[in-house]
């Protein structure tokens, strides 16, 4: 998009802005710029009037002219085709030094004197603006004859490319530049106010209709104009070269202009181009054509343009007279685009406006082209328009100022909020306390959420003028409990596999003859299976454990001698409530044949079980329990405790069920999967001093727990005890009904290297409260 200095200032008052500022705060509110063209005349270069204008004596090419330059009159020597007495003109005076090095000097043309030059555009540093010398106007504004043009602001301008994101096609004009400007200096855009008086005027109604049978989602508006006398104003000529965009008309390239300006798409049709036979009457019909685009046709199906497209060469005006139709259109830029996506279509210079989005405010476009045109023709104008309108909602958007200030990470005051909105064209009207209700207006259709809006206040604002500070970035955690089921499940079952036992999987169904021969219950019968898949699977198992043992029989009759399975599945109760289970099995030998075991491996016991099952699932206690089922030796079981809870038993198989399944001594567990511990592991500060071990025998009766005398040590130990566990314990025929029982305790400080007196001290609290409490000592 390229822009000038004076032509925004005709939007909004930027007088006080020099190009560099103005630069920056395109910058900081998203504007990038691309590319600055300063226009630096040279002195001695100002404004003149040709007064006489003859042929010269010598050269049919050659006019001699006497052009006032304010302070006299000079005679100057002009191959121009263009000059004419009467025209005020840009003149190189003597002494000037030229863009292209070269100096002005009084010469003799033909024999003629001449003392100046009068210029063309590009000889004083201007954009090409054709053939000939400049035609200078009053569309410039004032001046003076003898004023150095460099001191006049439309001579001395800046030129600014801006580059533009596909979205911002609401910036695609000098008005919508100049609307963010607005926002950004707080300066109200100018309204340019065209005072339209149709009471005298000839309707429109009398040569043109407009029909359709159809809601074409396009905004249409018509005038009409007899062109007479149509002289393009110098400085349209120029921004159009500035621009570099010209067209084959004058009407055509003064539509352009007021497109650029003001970012109405417009259009101009030769009335004739619609008019059937010799009426009067022009007929324009607006149909969907073969793919579905809203197209503009004559009465016998001619093709004039598509709207928003392109438009036909042969309904363009050509000629410099005549009644021209000028057409204002507006098309939402998405449906457009999605059309033009499915359906590809030749398409014209104005295509990338509509597709990126133009104004739809279509009598400000039409409103200023024939404002123009009055006022540099003699042209009539037709009274009235011919409309066609769209159903449109607005779009509404509502944020609080809480949700402003928590998105941009800082507190903005609500009344510069509320400028800013209001400077942009949003309509804030509607709000209450802090909370704004936001009308977006149309030609913002990149406007669509709350984060949008703060995105423009954070752009009108300027990221820089906002104070850093850290991201803090809160996530919710959305890990739910299924995970967490899921993770335990996986690391036990890892845990098991890295200490040697293999996963056995089964149905969850078991054979109810066997489960009640064992001492379990099962299913009431009114809830039972109505129809097994087979009759050794005739129930909803109620444990893991017979499971394990006919896959430890099967293992064993494959010439297994060692044994090592477990299962962590679903069981249920009789009231066929569900639960989770880990159920282990190790049967026969702990290792296989080696040279270290002679080829004679040890068979499995309680203590070589319970530190499998240790290495599984960590630190636990074994209490005296009989189960109430009829699998378990009934000498050799015991209840799992673990952070003082019961999470299952453990026990030898009983010899009877060994030899019904074929197998060698076997150990078996069955513990509550969910009571298992499992959670974050957080490291503990160890001391860095050398740890201490005492035993103590202490003589008890036989009759006597080790949980008793645990619990009374546990009461009142030390806290340089650190822990204790029992090593060793003997009877013989001289104790009796007692025995003793060695305690090994680890003591130790964090502060400092435990005395002998501190593990005097230590044990003697110990000894004190066995005696007091169970009436037991040292051996």
């Amino acid at each position: 998009m390229i822009v000038t200095k004076s032509w925004l200032n005709e939007w909004i008052d930027i007088n006080d802005v020099s190009t560099d500022d103005l630069c920056k705060t395109f910058n900081s509110i998203g504007l990038e710029v691309d590319r600055i063209v300063n226009y630096d005349i040279p002195n001695k270069i100002i404004f003149g009037k040709v007064i006489e204008c003859e042929q010269h004596p010598d050269a049919d090419k050659l006019s001699v002219c006497k052009v006032d330059i304010g302070t006299s009159i000079r005679q100057i020597v002009c191959g121009a085709a263009n000059v004419r007495a009467g025209l005020d003109v840009i003149v190189a005076t003597i002494g000037c030094v030229m863009p292209s090095d070269m100096v002005i000097k009084p010469v003799k043309l033909r024999g003629i004197e001449s003392e100046g030059m009068i210029c063309s555009a590009t000889e004083i540093g201007l954009p090409d603006m054709g053939e000939g010398i400049m035609e200078i106007d009053n569309s410039i504004g004032s001046y003076q004859l003898g004023q150095e043009v460099n001191t006049h602001p439309i001579f001395s301008d800046d030129l600014i490319e801006i580059e533009l994101t596909a979205n911002r096609g609401d910036c695609l004009s000098i008005r919508g530049v100049a609307r963010d400007l607005s926002a950004a200096y707080g300066n109200p855009v100018k309204k340019v106010v065209v005072k339209q008086n149709d009471d005298k005027r000839l309707g429109i109604g009398r040569i043109l209709s407009l029909t359709h049978d159809n809601d074409y989602n396009v905004n249409l508006r018509y005038k009409a104009m007899d062109i007479k006398d149509l002289v393009l104003p110098f400085i349209v000529r120029l921004r159009l070269a500035q621009i570099e965009e010209n067209r084959e008309s004058d009407i055509m390239s003064l539509m352009l202009y007021v497109t650029h300006s003001s970012g109405v798409i417009l259009r101009a049709y030769e009335h004739a181009f619609f008019q059937e036979n010799e009426e009067k009457m022009a007929k324009i019909e607006l149909v969907n054509d073969d793919k579905n685009f809203a197209s503009i046709m004559t009465y016998d199906g001619k093709k004039a343009s598509t709207v928003g497209i392109i438009q036909e060469d042969e309904s363009k005006v050509c000629c410099s007279e005549g009644i021209v139709l000028l057409e204002a259109s507006y098309i939402p830029p998405d449906v457009i685009s999605k059309k033009m996506l499915d359906n590809k279509l030749e398409s014209g210079p104005l295509y990338y406006r509509t597709s990126r989005g133009s104004e739809p405010e279509l009598n400000k476009g039409l409103d200023f082209c024939i404002s123009l045109v009055e006022a540099n023709s003699s042209s009539t104008v037709y009274g009235g328009t011919i409309e066609l309108c769209d159903n449109y909602e607005e779009s509404i958007v509502t944020v609080t100022k809480s949700e402003i200030d928590e998105i941009i990470g800082a507190q903005i005051d609500k009344t510069r909020i509320t400028k800013l909105l209001k400077n942009l064209g949003f309509n804030t009207s509607k709000s209450q306390g802090d909370s704004y209700v936001i009308s977006i207006p149309r030609y913002r259709h990149d406007i669509t959420n709350k984060q949008d809006i703060v995105e423009e206040i954070v752009r009108m604002v300027g990221i820089d003028n906002i104070k850093s500070k850290p991201f803090e970035l809160k996530e919710e955690n959305r890990l739910e409990d299924d995970y967490f089921w899921y993770k335990k499940r996986k690391i036990y079952r890892h845990k098991a596999a890295s200490v040697g036992f293999f996963e056995s999987i089964h149905f969850v169904f078991d054979e109810k003859k066997v489960l009640n021969e064992y001492g379990f219950e099962t299913l009431e019968e009114k809830i039972d299976l109505i129809n097994p898949i087979a009759k050794t699977l005739d129930t909803l198992r109620p444990t893991l454990l017979t499971g394990l043992l006919k896959a430890a029989s099967l293992n064993a009759k494959n010439g297994f001698s060692s044994i090592r399975l477990f299962e962590i599945g679903s069981v249920f109760n009789v009231q066929r409530d569900e639960s989770v289970k880990l159920s282990i099995l190790f049967s026969g030998d702990t290792a296989k044949d080696n040279v270290q075991n002679c080829g004679k491996p040890q068979i499995v016991d309680f203590g070589f079980f319970a530190q499998k099952l240790s290495d599984i699932i960590g630190e636990f206690e074994l209490i005296e329990y009989e189960t109430s089922h009829n699998l378990s030796h009934k000498y050799q079981c015991a209840s799992v405790m673990q952070n003082s809870k019961k999470v299952g038993e453990l026990f030898r198989v009983h010899p009877n069920v060994e030899e019904a399944y074929d197998l060698d001594v076997t150990y078996m567990c069955e513990l509550d999967f969910e009571k298992l511990a499992y959670g974050l592991k957080t490291a503990t500060s160890k001391s860095k001093y050398q740890a201490s071990q005492k035993d103590l025998s202490l003589i008890m009766p036989k009759s006597m727990s080790y949980s008793v005398v645990k619990k009374v040590i546990s009461d009142v130990k030390p806290d340089e005890i650190v822990e204790f566990y029992p090593v060793d314990r003997y009877s013989d025929d001289d104790l009796g009904d007692n025995m003793s029982l060695t305690i090994r305790f680890a003591l130790q400080r964090n502060d400092r290297t435990l005395e002998e007196e501190d593990i005097t001290s230590s044990m003697e609290a110990i000894l004190e409260a066995l005696k007091k409490e169970l009436d037991i000592g040292l051996r």
